[in-house]
């Protein structure tokens, strides 16, 4: 491809951003309404940032909730490795940089991700000259790649995954992305087949080193108390996790078709994916004429009504074990609709059955894995799905060894974080090297 083609595509591309940077503004301040973190800062967007500025950042960005969670082993590991080492963490969304001040210590710094227009990566790298970034699996920006190579900023793809639609999506882009894929210096993808993507996308040099999230540690806290609510219900629970839009809708008509009246009802626990959508799916649930109870309505027990309800909407943050814990199916959000599914790692270790639609592409080797180990099973549509799981609620044999199997599959696949941390820490020395030589000589 001729440098030309690449620079006017990237200078379109660039030039678009600008256009819309007011519509940007606009939808964050809009989502604030609901998730009030979003206003908060919002010139670090801009890259205005508040401090001196300073260097020698170990960088992670994480965008959302998910990145930041399995980013918790990664930090964890880099942590050991390079005793010392100074945090700047970024992030996008509001739950994300919500679950990140957990990673945080003393000396480490929290920031929004610039906006990716030249103007402000340049003064996000002003402000913060790292030593390293480390961007989670599918955040490759142009114009913030680009930077990080002028400003001589060692930055690596981590955790890295690229779908067979984004691949599809990314050649069509292929002016602008392979320029920004070509400057990182090390891509750790999850897969053989990811890292082949990547490398036909122009990353190199690319290694397989596996999956963060099967490093991801349950709160022992939290599946204690899953536990104990699952014996004061003294029912069944069957959990639909991290729900995306539209999924609800299904599961609730499926659920009523194949409920009917005077037969054993289980209790119905359902989680969406964004916050955004709490009191959307909470009248789904009422409209549906069913006793609804929210998470967010008790602290420590449930109370009586809600340990008789039909309903429970999981409206709390960071409690994803608790319900993984409390019930003992759970279908996967994301996989009934055409969106890739979620993560069933998490749920698998916590030792829950999982039962997944057809539509898996965002976590695809996982998800054959799990079903390989007899960790999952996977289902033509929801009206399946739900058929599945009654049937294994019933089945109390069947759910203990659906249970094992899923501990056992999570706990055969860790250690992606140990591996990358060094990967990154060489990385840091061969700079630190670097830098030092002159000096000595």
């Amino acid at each position: 491809m001729s440098a030309w083609r690449q620079r006017l595509a990237h200078n379109s591309y660039s030039m678009l951003l600008a256009v819309l940077k007011p519509v940007y503004l606009m939808r964050l301040w809009w989502r604030g309404r609901a998730e009030p973190l979003y206003r908060h800062a919002m010139a670090e967007r801009l890259g205005a940032y508040q401090g001196e500025p300073s260097a020698g950042w170990v960088w992670v960005h994480a965008v959302s909730l998910g990145e930041t969670r399995a980013a918790a082993a990664l930090v964890t590991a880099l942590r050991a490795a390079r005793p010392g080492m100074r945090l700047l963490l970024t992030s996008s969304t509001a739950t994300g940089r919500e679950a990140g001040q957990a990673l945080l210590t003393d000396g480490d710094r929290q920031a929004w991700l610039p906006y990716d227009t030249p103007g402000v990566v340049n003064r996000f790298f002003h402000q913060f000259r790292p030593a390293v970034g480390v961007l989670m699996e599918t955040e490759i920006w142009p114009n913030l790649l680009l930077a990080a190579k002028r400003h001589g900023v060692t930055m690596v793809l981590a955790n890295a995954r690229l779908s067979e639609k984004s691949s599809r999506q990314g050649q069509r882009l292929e002016a602008v992305l392979r320029p920004a894929a070509e400057s990182l210096a090390l891509v750790l993808a999850q897969t053989n087949t990811d890292a082949q993507r990547l490398r036909d996308a122009g990353a190199a040099p690319v290694l397989v080193s596996g999956n963060l999230k099967f490093d991801m540690t349950p709160d022992e806290s939290l599946l204690d108390r899953g536990r104990a609510w699952r014996d004061a219900l003294n029912r069944p629970v069957l959990l639909a996790a991290v729900m995306r839009e539209g999924e609800e809708a299904m599961l609730l008509a499926s659920v009523a078709r194949q409920l009917h009246a005077g037969s054993a009802r289980p209790l119905l626990v359902i989680v969406p994916r964004h916050p955004q959508r709490f009191d959307e799916v909470a009248a789904l649930v009422q409209a549906a004429g069913l006793r609804l109870a929210r998470r967010s309505s008790w602290a420590d027990a449930p109370p009586a009504d809600a340990l008789a309800a039909d309903v429970w909407l999981g409206d709390s943050m960071g409690e994803m074990p608790l319900y993984y814990a409390l019930a003992q199916v759970a279908l996967l959000g994301g996989s009934f609709a055409p969106l890739g599914g979620q993560n069933l790692i998490e749920a698998a270790a916590c030792g829950c059955a999982i039962v997944m639609g057809p539509h898996t592409f965002n976590f695809a080797e996982a998800a054959e894995l799990s079903l390989a180990a007899g960790a999952a099973i996977r289902v033509a549509d929801m009206d399946e799905g739900v058929t599945q799981a009654l049937a294994l609620l019933g089945d109390a044999a069947r759910i203990s060894d659906a249970s094992w199997r899923a501990l056992a599959f999570a706990a055969e696949h860790r250690g992606a974080a140990q591996r990358m941390a060094r990967h990154i820490a060489a990385l840091l020395a061969l700079r630190e090297a670097r830098v030092e030589k002159p000096l000595a000589q």
